[in-house]
This record gives C-alpha cells, sequence and structure tokens, in this order.
C-alpha cells in the first residue's frame, strides 16, 4: 500500500476482499498515528484482529469442544480451515487478517509490519483467542455442554506423539501455513485465491495434527484454552509457543530467498 491515491479498480479489489496484497499488515507502511492510507486507524486495526482471533477460537476450537465425537477429526480440521477462509475475506482489507502470532511474526520478518504494529497485533490476538476461550469454557460451566475433548480443546503431547514429535511437527505445520500465507499475499500472488488457498491450508494442517497433538500452528490459539484448562496444559504450552514461530520464522526466511531470486531473475 502506498501513501498516494489507491487506484480505482484495485481499491474496490481490497474493498471487496478479492485483493490482499496491499492489505494493512501485508506490506503497508503505516503514516503518523497508524491512520492507513484507506483510512482504517490502528485502533480499527486491532479490534479486527481481536475479533478475528475470538471467532477462529470459539468457533473452531468451539467445534472440537462441543462435538468431536460427531464430527471427529476431519469435521474439526473442517471448521478451522472454512472459519479462517471466512475471516480472510472479511478481516484482510481492514488489519491482514494475521489472528495468528505466527503469520504476524512472518509478516514481520519480511518486512510488511512494524515492531510496534506486531506487538500490538500479537497482544490483541492473545486477548481475543482468551475471549474465546472464556466463551466455550462458560458454555461448559453453566451451559450443560459437555466437553467432548475433555481438555477444553488445549494442545498436547504425550498420547500419540512425543514431546520432541510434537516440537518438529509444529514446526512443519506451522512452517507450511505462514509460508503460503507470506506467498499468496505477496506482491507476485494471484488476485482473488488468498483466502481460499489459506483455508485450505489450515484444513490440510489440521487433518495432519488434530489426531497428533490437537494442531496449534497460531500461539494464541494455545494460549487462550490452556489459560482455563490449567494442568499440563499450561505446562507444556512452551512448545505450541516456541515451535510456531520458529516455523514461522523459518517460512518468512526462505520467502525473503525467494523474492530476491525472483527479483535477480528479473532484473
Amino acid at each position: 500500500m502506498t501513501d498516494g491515491p489507491v487506484e480505482p479498480v484495485r481499491g474496490a479489489r481490497r474493498a471487496a476482499g478479492t485483493d490482499l496484497r496491499d492489505t494493512p499488515g501485508h506490506g503497508g507502511r503505516a503514516t503518523p498515528r497508524g491512520a492507513r492510507p484507506g483510512g482504517v486507524s490502528m485502533v480499527q486495526r486491532l479490534v479486527a484482529e481481536l475479533v478475528g482471533t475470538f471467532v477462529l477460537v470459539f468457533f473452531a476450537v468451539g467445534a472440537a469442544v462441543f462435538g468431536v465425537d460427531r464430527i471427529q477429526a476431519t469435521g474439526v480440521a473442517l471448521a478451522f480451515g472454512f472459519v479462517l477462509l471466512a475471516l480472510v475475506y472479511a478481516l484482510a482489507p481492514i488489519s491482514g487478517c494475521h489472528v495468528n502470532p505466527a503469520v504476524t511474526l512472518g509478516v514481520l520478518i519480511t518486512r510488511g509490519i512494524s515492531g510496534r504494529d506486531a506487538g500490538l497485533y500479537v497482544l490483541v490476538q492473545i486477548v481475543g483467542a482468551t475471549l474465546g476461550a472464556a466463551g466455550i469454557t462458560l458454555l461448559t460451566v453453566v451451559g450443560g455442554v459437555v466437553d467432548q475433548t475433555g481438555n477444553l480443546g488445549t494442545n498436547s503431547w504425550g498420547q500419540f506423539i512425543t514431546g520432541p514429535g510434537a516440537l518438529l511437527l509444529e514446526v512443519v505445520l506451522t512452517f507450511l501455513l505462514v509460508f503460503v500465507v507470506l506467498l499468496v499475499t505477496g506482491p507476485d500472488a494471484e488476485r482473488g485465491t488468498a483466502g481460499l488457498a489459506i483455508g485450505v491450508t489450515l484444513t490440510v494442517v489440521h487433518l495432519v495434527g488434530v489426531p497428533l497433538d490437537a494442531t496449534s500452528v497460531n500461539p494464541a490459539r494455545s494460549i487462550g484454552p490452556a489459560l482455563f484448562e490449567g494442568g499440563s496444559a499450561l505446562t507444556q504450552l512452551w512448545l505450541f509457543v516456541v515451535a510456531p514461530l520458529v516455523g514461522a520464522a523459518i517460512a518468512a526466511g526462505l520467502v525473503l530467498v525467494l523474492r530476491r531470486q525472483d527479483t535477480t531473475a528479473s532484473v
């Protein structure tokens, strides 16, 4: 996003959620006081990230907590993918729709967001995820809803995968997710495909990870439920914060290399 007037057709595509390459948080440069050239303030961006992360946790983690016995791991994976797909098209024109500290780290490393803005994004993402987990907890405590996961949908290792295995798994899964996000929202991406590509990728990632450690690839998603579940969910939480960030950093580094190669080849 530039500081000058936005070309009308391109601006219309952004408003419709079909062109994510110049949206806030995907390469745009902030103007003073957090105002954006398209008129989106920092407050609006932070609210979008908070609401988006709340929605992701409440509906996607909630799908597991409220119905995993009926929808199984495949249904949970689809819930995550469909929710994120919808959020990308709804929120990307406002905030870039990170809703994930790992994605924010990737965008930061690829110089698509400032350090200050990235820190604020991560803060509100954790708040949003905590509120989402609070909503799930409330339904299980006072709403008579049975927690079908037995652990409020938290991430864990030990039963189906070892700690080192979970660490490697989360690094690889998050690498794929952030790699796809950064490329499909990059300057050479096809218009209108980002939401679908990101949603499908998150679905695939969950199809692999849900049977093993319930899939994190998102530190905020792991932090929210763990705060209410306590116990081993908290003692194991570090892995589901560290591993996604490592995977995101690797993905961002590779994207930078690929972009440099592409630039060199085109000169």
